[in-house]
């Protein structure tokens, strides 16, 4: 370089400020954290590099034995991670650490709940692990070189608020990465071979490259006393791997510890927590591959909010790294499922939109739907750790009944509601538990939707249920409606919504009691019409209801119209709703509806009509139109009463 060019000076942007403070002052009790964070980030680059490789084999330049290197100087108090990989460039290092404010870094912020333990778990999800080095040291310095370029950058920081950077002359540095960590006083456990050695084998046993450490002797003295931190390092030492260094789904199943599989896990998922379960397989035949497939323990923070984030397995070719979130291997209703695919047969250049069209990705994504609701059926057996599991994950389950209709039968199985046969809100019963109690002569299955738990279980759609002892459903996910609305039967059993339609209980009463309802139609007919007429803008029609026992009264949809607390929801996000009217039935025996007959003031009678209809609106889960006009007119009438 012919001339000395004066470092250039930046400011982090205010969202990176706050992930340093955060990882200085939060996350202490997590500190070894950073080393998981750093190997991993030097596996990418090593996975970028070898991907990138494939087109252009001249970016190995002579060093195509990939590698991290782990060392430290107890004399300088520094430690240093090195990988021979992908490198940044300038450009590259300005914006991977510091001044772009990257929508990983928000949504991390965004996604913080104080508990140290579990925010140090979402560092790896939102790629703000390199941070982390500041938890430990009090400087941070990051020498790099893109493969393919001539020119070293210098990347240094205190992790007070700005850094520097500038091209520096170094020969010992080839393609890669080297990050040096000037550690802070007190942090020397980080400076000791064993300590090192012990994190790596922690963390990062399941790195598919060589994770390198100085090959080192204990000198006598240390063998007697059983000091495992007294070394002796060579002048020259030779580097040895201390980890695996094996892609560990092509290892045989009987060879892997499950502390391996746990530990895999934690790398592919960034999760903290163990997993549930996992499915570990290899298919043989005219298309070969290797699925490693886990199922979390708890649901990430996002669940619910993720559809449109990129969220998938992470796609090898014989081994090689791919991409790191391939979708197209599975449906969207399993986005909560991590692992690794790695197929024999797909091109090292495959990309996403060859993915989106190809054969052996439909048959290696529908190898791991079976194989993932294979799991959770065997899952289901464990009633308790399956409800657990169920109140985590069951309503992003419930989109694969609409959206998989192959599945839809095992997702249905698999399904979990609260019912009126329970007494309290958790959803334990499944839909074969409930054939199985069954009334003698019932054909349906009966179930109702609200907002809430308490709505569903106080809708007055289900006193003649309770009466005759009928179970329902209880389905209070805002999923429910939605799914419901696609499906037509289990086990050749109709679903039966009891709050739309026409409700015939019809071959489950007795002939007297059907004669009594039609005597009661009959004796009510003069109130249904005069009912109709004052209510002619706000109902289809009128009629005497078989579902109301204690009520006077309740609102029924037709039997393809959405719920009413659904229809809300939608017009709140600005969709247009079809404007159907629903019925209004009513109790004839109830006082309320016996005081409203006995008005013969026309105008008077209307207020009772439109009391009638917007009581039971409300417990519909509907919305007033005029809600001052309702309080006037039950102020009003209380005032008479």
């Amino acid at each position: 370089m012919t001339e000395t060019l004066k470092p250039e000076q930046h400011e982090f942007q205010a969202e990176v400020r706050q992930v340093l403070d955060l990882m200085v002052h939060s996350l202490y009790s997590n500190k070894e954290i950073f080393l998981r964070e750093l190997i991993s980030n030097a596996s990418d680059a090593l996975d970028k590099l070898r991907f990138e490789a494939l087109s252009d084999d001249s970016l190995y330049a002579g060093d195509a034995e990939l590698r991290v290197q782990v060392s430290f100087d107890k004399d300088a108090g520094t430690l240093t991670v090195y990988d021979n990989g992908i490198g940044m460039s300038h450009d590259e290092l300005l914006e991977n650490l510091g001044t772009i404010a990257r929508s990983g870094t928000r949504k991390f912020l965004d996604a913080l709940s104080g508990d140290a333990r579990t925010d140090s778990n979402l560092i790896g999800q939102f790629g703000v692990g390199f941070y982390s080095a500041f938890i430990v040291a009090d400087q941070v310095t990051v020498q790099s070189r893109r493969a393919g370029d001539d020119e070293t950058w210098q990347w240094v920081s205190d992790g007070q608020g700005a850094f520097t950077l500038e091209p520096i002359e170094d020969e010992t540095l080839g393609r890669g990465t080297r990050i040096i960590l000037k550690l802070k006083e007190g942090e020397s456990e980080f400076l000791a071979d064993y300590r090192l050695r012990s994190l790596i084998s922690k963390y990062s046993d399941h790195i598919a490259f060589p994770i390198q450490m100085h090959k080192v002797q204990p000198p006598p003295a240390a063998e007697e006393d059983g000091d495992e931190d007294v070394v002796d390092v060579p002048a020259d030492p030779e580097w040895e791997s201390v980890n695996q260094a094996s892609a560990l789904w092509s290892r045989p199943r009987q060879e892997i510890e499950d502390d391996e599989y746990k530990s895999f896990y934690k790398h592919v998922s960034n999760d903290f927590n163990d997993p549930l379960r996992w499915s570990h397989n290899r298919v043989e035949g005219n298309q070969s591959f290797t699925t490693l497939l886990y199922l979390p323990e708890k649901p990430p923070f996002d669940l619910m909010m993720g559809r449109e984030e990129r969220h998938g397995l992470k796609l090898y070719v014989r081994r090689v790294f791919i991409m790191d979130a391939a979708e197209q291997l599975l449906p969207t209703y399993l986005r909560f499922i991590r692992g690794v695919v790695d197929s024999d047969d797909l091109p090292l250049n495959v990309s996403r939109e060859i993915l989106q069209d190809n054969a052996l990705v439909k048959k290696i994504r529908a190898s791991v739907v079976k194989r993932v609701l294979g799991m959770l059926e065997q899952l289901s057996d464990e009633t308790e750790t399956y409800q657990a599991f169920w109140k985590g994950f069951g309503e992003v389950l419930k989109e694969g009944v609409v959206e998989d209709f192959s599945n839809q039968e095992k997702l249905l199985k698999l399904a979990r509601f609260a019912s009126t046969a329970n007494s309290d809100a958790e959803p334990t019963t499944s839909l074969d538990d409930y054939l199985g109690r069954m009334n003698s002569g019932q054909d349906k299955i009966y179930y109702v939707t609200a907002d809430s738990h308490q709505a569903a279980l106080n809708s007055p759609h289900l006193e003649v249920f309770r009466k005759q002892g009928i179970e329902v459903l209880l389905m209070s996910d805002r999923v429910d409606e939605w799914m419901m609305g696609h499906v037509r039967e289990y086990d050749g059993k109709p679903f039966q919504s009891v709050a739309k339609g026409d409700l015939d209980l019809s071959n489950l009463e007795d002939e007297d009691a059907k004669k009594q309802r039609e005597e009661k139609a009959s004796e009510a007919a003069p109130l249904l019409e005069r009912l109709k007429k004052a209510l002619e803008e706000q109902v289809e029609e009128v009629k005497v209801s078989s579902r109301l026992t204690d009520s006077p009264s309740c609102i029924v949809l037709a039997e393809h119209d959405m719920a009413l607390h659904m229809q809300q929801l939608m017009k709140q996000a600005g969709h247009e709703m079809p404007g159907s009217k629903p019925s209004l039935e009513i109790n004839p025996d109830h006082p309320l509806v016996t005081r409203a007959a006995a008005v013969t003031d026309e105008d008077r009678f209307s207020d009772w009509a439109h009391l009638l209809f917007e009581q039971a609106l409300l417990a519909e889960g509907g919305q007033l139109s005029d809600p001052a006009s309702y309080v006037k007119r039950v102020n009003q009438l209380l005032t008479e009463a």
